[in-house]
């Protein structure tokens, strides 16, 4: 939703508010990942100048940990990239210090 903050409109208002229902009805629900070994696995990709409105890059990650998604993001890549390759390289590092902090934490 933050792309359209600058010409937002009475649609991006709806979603909004769907959004915050959404959210407040839900802040009571949890999930409990049980078992004996915990199993983390990652995934990221890129999409080199992917954004019609500046041509920047878009990466994202996901992570399962037993199975189930526990976190996950998706962004416009911050500095410019030159090459598809410079896009996933920049995925994999904020994905690699993602998987570093979720290691961390569930130890």
């Amino acid at each position: 939703m933050s792309i359209y903050q600058t010409c937002a409109g009475e649609v991006h208002w709806t979603a909004v508010k769907t959004i915050l229902k959404y959210l407040r009805r839900t802040k009571d629900v949890f999930l409990i990942y049980g078992g004996g070994e915990s199993i983390l696995e990652g995934f990221s990709d890129a999409s080199f100048q992917s954004n019609v409105y500046d041509s920047k890059s878009q990466s994202g990650f996901v992570f399962k940990l037993n199975g189930g998604v526990v976190a996950w993001k998706s962004s416009k890549q911050d500095p410019t990239t030159n090459s598809t390759m410079e896009a996933e390289y920049i995925a994999a590092l904020e994905t690699t210090k993602e998987t570093i902090w979720i290691k961390n934490y569930i130890q």
